[in-house]
Parts: C-alpha cells; sequence; structure tokens
C-alpha cells in the first residue's frame, strides 16, 4: 500500500475517533487534522482545502491516494487501502 493517507478530523467526533482506530488496526500510516483544534486563520484555510473534496465539509472526511471517502465507513476504507 503505498497511496498517502490523510483525514481530516474533529478532536471530539465519535466517528473521527472510531474511522482513526479502525485504520491504526490496519497498521496504516496516516496523517490527520484536528481542524477544530487549529487555530482561525488556519482553520479556514484548511477548511477551504476540505471543501475541494466534500462540499458539505463533514467529518470525517477521508483521503486515500484518490479516493476521497466521507464518513466512517470501513468497508470503502478496506476497500480503498486495498485489504
Amino acid at each position: 500500500m503505498t497511496d498517502t493517507v490523510k483525514m481530516y478530523t474533529l478532536s471530539t467526533c465519535s466517528h473521527c475517533k472510531a474511522a482513526k482506530k479502525f485504520i491504526e488496526e490496519c497498521a496504516v500510516v496516516y496523517e490527520f487534522t484536528d481542524v477544530d483544534l487549529l487555530a482561525a486563520q488556519e482553520r479556514q484555510s484548511v477548511l477551504d482545502e476540505i471543501r475541494k473534496y466534500n462540499p458539505a465539509c463533514s467529518f470525517p472526511t477521508i483521503l486515500i491516494g484518490d479516493t476521497v471517502i466521507i464518513g466512517f465507513n470501513e468497508s470503502a476504507i478496506r476497500e480503498a487501502l486495498g485489504l
């Protein structure tokens, strides 16, 4: 698996926490940004970035290579990771 895995999350979101836990259990290296913990200007910049992939700007927004997964969808994540 060589695809980059990036997650946009909220620190208080149960679906975000479940997605992080699931990806960790799959032994996949990933990056995440807890958007709610960012300073105002940086947060706005990240929200603008998220809207490119997910106009509704809901969480988690997961990028696996060219695949965008909105919300915690275990089967979609498995498929995108090739598991």
